[in-house]
């Protein structure tokens, strides 16, 4: 029999470590190729690791709750055959004492929007700990003080997410005794309900996107209804000759690169004083989860795929984003979101900017209504399929004109649709 190493493997720009959240095997397991054998979280998101070959559980090197370095080996497998193999796609795992914290990235910066600390000045943290410091004000020598629990003494998010909760704890609490008289007892009118660890990473993300950009939102009407019924005249034989089920989303997402295509400062980023216009058109889809929580899927190069592309991409996205089947790389890189506000009725809504991104597209629910027509021959009241379109978007970079002209575009493609 043969050893077989694997090590965690890389989880997206940026990331160089992941938590054991869940071990789905135990010593002793069989398992087979691509069973999944342990879920994992990062700042980002939550997945699983297959395993590499079909064979039996030897060791399992971390326990749940522990945070490994990518490159490290995490389990052991006995496989048929010998020798000793390590399976890892980046690098040969280093042992846990010698593992350096690899430098920031120019990415990261801007992703964070904050400078990358001198090594000396603070404690091991990640780019999310360090963003996180700084909104609550924390300084670097405040920071030391934080007592680490991740690998080597590593500052996790939770570490400061508890540091924050006790401070605010000792601040307020000479307050909540003055009041302690007219504040009902939380046990018997208020049920407290413990933010889980994706709500909490929502939750500073939407805050720091508040903080960042100078959110503006405009809205326009849209008439969806060549689009809607040349989507139901079409979507049985799409799935036929495509094998592929045809949602609108993969139309509004087709509309909106066209739009971005004509006005490409919409599809840019900041950084510092700086304006990065992208050249890739990436489109995130914010997508409700099961339990509550949001996740933004992105399609690479939205711009290179056809319809029967996109309508692929976004089906396979869906379908994983509710089995919790997302890869790292899969929610990174977004130039540009669209969010579906329809499904759930909603007419329309003021989305909150997806950093770095710096604008949001959001769709309301698409409802029949009686409007006036102009044609040829004169106005005429007919029953139309109309929608409510939303532009958020970062006035630092888009003025009103240009977030006017690309919302009109988008309008227009819609309207347009043949």
């Amino acid at each position: 029999m043969g050893k077989l190493e694997i090590a965690l493997p890389a989880m997206g720009e940026g990331i160089i470590e992941a938590t054991i959240t869940k071990w789905l095997v135990a010593i002793g397991d069989e398992v087979t190729e691509d069973q999944s054998l342990v879920e994992v979280a990062t700042d980002k998101v939550d997945s699983e690791i297959p395993s590499p070959a079909t064979g039996r559980v030897k060791e399992l090197l971390f326990n749940e709750g522990d945070i490994p370095q990518v490159g490290q080996i995490i389990a052991v497998l006995e496989v048929d055959g010998g020798g000793e193999v390590n399976v890892d796609q980046e690098s040969k795992p280093e042992p846990v004492q010698e593992v350096e914290q690899p430098k920031a990235k120019e990415s990261e910066k801007e992703q964070e929007h904050m400078e990358e600390p001198e090594p000396d000045v603070l404690p091991q943290t990640s780019p999310l700990v360090r963003t996180i410091a700084k909104r609550e004000g924390i300084s670097a020598e405040e920071l030391k003080s934080v007592k680490g629990t991740g690998l080597s003494g590593r500052i996790t998010r939770d570490d400061i997410i508890a540091y924050i909760d006790k401070r605010s704890a000792i601040i307020e609490k000479p307050k909540a005794q003055s009041q302690q008289a007219s504040t009902p007892s939380a046990g018997h009118s208020v049920e407290v309900i413990q933010m889980d660890r994706m709500r909490k990473l929502i939750a500073d993300h939407m805050v720091m996107s508040k903080q960042t950009s100078a959110h503006v939102t405009s809205f326009i009407e849209a008439d969806v209804t060549n689009l809607v019924n040349w989507r139901n005249s079409e979507k049985e034989a799409f799935q036929k000759r495509e094998g592929q089920k045809l949602t609108l989303t993969p139309l509004f997402v087709e509309v909106a690169v066209k739009a971005l295509k004509d006005y490409p400062l919409v599809n840019s980023s900041v950084d510092g004083d700086k304006i990065l216009m992208k050249r890739d058109i990436n489109v995130g889809l914010a997508a409700a989860l099961p339990n509550g929580n949001l996740i933004v899927p992105v399609i690479k190069n939205a711009d290179k795929l056809n319809l029967s592309g996109l309508a692929e991409k976004v089906n396979d996205l869906a379908a994983r984003s509710r089995s919790n089947k997302l890869q790292p790389d899969e929610i990174q890189g977004g130039t540009f979101t669209i969010t579906n506000l329809g499904m759930f009725e909603t007419l329309t809504g003021t989305p909150i900017i997806n950093q770095p991104q710096v604008a949001i597209l959001a769709i309301g629910a698409i409802t029949k209504r009686v409007v006036v027509l102009e044609t040829e021959h004169g106005d005429t009241m007919a029953i139309r399929q109309m929608a409510m379109l939303s532009l958020s978007y970062d006035h630092r970079v888009i003025d009103g004109a240009l977030g006017g002209m690309f919302l009109k575009a988008v309008r227009d493609y819609i309207q347009e649709f043949k």
